[in-house]
């Protein structure tokens, strides 16, 4: 057989081995053991010697033609294998993304957080600013600038935590007010303040005292405030929490650091009025303290009584969120029961 011929042979067979290929392996060795050094193709061109000379450039064109054809033909092959194995890789990893998915639990703001946020938010379109204040607090400014002394009998209803004789877990975010009062610029307009925050007093546990809760305090100093100003802003309050049917009325009360004093009583939601259980029958229920800033506590922060008057109001979201969704006990809200929280999800 010339070397021609057995060129075309080599080529013949190394293409048709190309196509018959299954596995990419198969390919690799058949490259090596046609096309590499020690393959058929290199042994035969070592018969070069032997071809008359004119016909040797045609030897030579036909050797590198079977070289490229073999090699384009197991390229093409495997191009082919890789496709299909990753055609079966995509059907083995399919997803139907027609099934429903597996839905992940989703939490949600916390029923306190929700009434503290939406109490902010309506005083801060009223102009208020928030100021959350210290959880340790100095006995001077949770007792003694409220217009508390030291040997003052209201203490012993605020009884707390101390850390030291100064130092103590506030039982009051009223105590924000006089740090407030110092530090704000009366030649730029008035002082409008609420301070939300957890206070905290030596109480015993029960569906309704803890010895850890929530307070909002607010505070407003400019000239000429009067009982009008106050009872208009509580009232708008609590229309937006309790609903815009709701009315309040003040009754006489007495608080150190506000003078006159008043608790602050709504209309009931539940009866409109006219009397059930959760009004205990009177048609009003209770729902937050206020009054007008003592001139004392004024003085002491360092504001002439004679030429600015305030009125501040301190209101505790546990009490307001109980009422609102019908809650029996405080301590539900500290339980982290998923069962009880979930109730409340985006209320407000």
């Amino acid at each position: 057989m010339s070397l021609n011929d057995t060129l075309k042979n080599l080529r013949e067979n190394g293409i048709d081995e190309a196509k018959r290929a299954e596995r990419l392996q198969e390919l690799n060795d058949l490259r090596v053991n046609l096309l590499g050094k020690k393959g058929p193709i290199t042994k035969a061109l070592r018969g070069m010697k032997d071809v008359p000379a004119e016909e040797r450039p045609e030897i030579g064109t036909l050797a590198n033609n079977v070289k490229n054809d073999i090699q384009a033909a197991i390229e093409e092959k495997m191009t082919e294998l890789n496709q299909k194995m990753v055609a079966k890789k995509l059907a083995d990893e399919t997803i139907d993304v027609t099934l429903p998915a597996t839905k992940q639990a989703q939490g949600t703001k916390h029923i306190l957080n929700q009434t503290i946020e939406d109490i902010e938010q309506f005083f801060i379109g009223l102009g208020y600013e928030v100021a959350s204040g210290y959880e340790v607090e100095e006995d001077h400014y949770n007792f003694e600038r409220l217009n508390i002394p030291k040997d003052h009998p209201a203490r012993d209803m605020q009884d707390t935590f101390y850390l030291s004789d100064e130092l103590l877990m506030r039982t009051q975010t009223s105590a924000q007010e006089g740090r407030d009062m110092e530090a704000h610029d009366f030649s730029k307009g008035p002082l409008k303040m609420i301070s939300p925050g957890v206070v905290y007093r030596r109480d015993d546990d029960d569906a309704t005292h803890s010895h850890q809760f929530h307070q909002i305090e607010g505070l407003v100093v400019d000239k000429n405030i009067s009982m009008a100003d106050l009872k208009g802003t509580l009232d708008a309050l609590c229309r937006h929490v309790f609903g815009a049917d709701r009315e309040i009325r003040f009754r006489p009360s007495y608080f150190p650091f506000t003078e006159p004093s008043v608790e602050v009583d709504v209309s009931c939601f539940n009866c409109g009025g006219e009397g059930c259980r959760i009004c205990k029958y009177t048609g009003w229920i209770e729902v937050l303290g206020a009054g007008l800033t003592h001139p004392n506590v004024l003085t002491m922060s360092g504001i002439d009584p004679n030429e600015y008057s305030a009125m501040a109001f301190g209101l505790g979201p546990e009490r307001f969120a109980m009422l609102k969704y019908g809650i029996n006990d405080i301590r539900d809200f500290y339980l982290n029961d998923v069962r009880f929280l979930e109730q409340f999800k985006g209320v407000n």
